[in-house]
């Protein structure tokens, strides 16, 4: 598949600053940067503690058993609320927290909402949007059952499992 086969309806990405896999500012990301594949992003505001007791444990455990399976990880911190502690400093920090390798973008709301949440029509955080190879969302929603995406993926006992 080549990355301008990406269906037409989908939303491209809006997200004005990221930080690479290594913590270094980047170009905005694009979907077709998380390869021809299934890919993953999740939403996340710093304060969220449904973040850090679910949302980001969840994550890892996903990009540790999928990564190089076909499935690309992006996080975007989807500042609707707190933007004093939802900043693009805080990204590198967060991203080190969990050791995650995969890029980080810092959407600021524009109006009321970041981006993201509007074109893609999120609710709050955390949040997981799943898309498939052809860029149709496949999940979008504050849980993601990522024992069972593991399991249908034949990866679920090489990887911890999220709490």
């Amino acid at each position: 598949m080549t990355n301008d086969q990406v269906h037409l309806n989908t939303p491209q990405l809006r997200v004005p600053q990221w930080i690479d896999a290594h913590g270094n500012p980047s170009r905005p990301l694009e979907l077709a940067d998380l390869g021809d594949d299934f890919k993953v992003i999740f939403c996340f505001q710093h304060g969220c503690p449904g973040g850090h007791s679910h949302g980001f444990p969840t994550l890892k455990a996903m990009v540790e058993g999928l990564s190089g399976q076909g499935f690309g990880f992006a996080a975007v911190q989807t500042v609707f609320t707190a933007a004093e502690i939802n900043t693009f400093d805080r990204l590198r920090e967060t991203q080190r927290r969990y050791g995650l390798a995969i890029p980080f973008g810092h959407d600021p709301a524009v109006d009321r909402y970041p981006s993201l949440m509007a074109d893609f029509e999120t609710r709050g955080t955390p949040w997981f949007i799943v898309f498939d190879p052809l860029g149709e969302v496949l999940h979008s929603d504050f849980r993601l059952d990522d024992e069972l995406l593991l399991r249908d993926f034949g990866r679920a006992g090489e990887v911890s499992q999220a709490e």
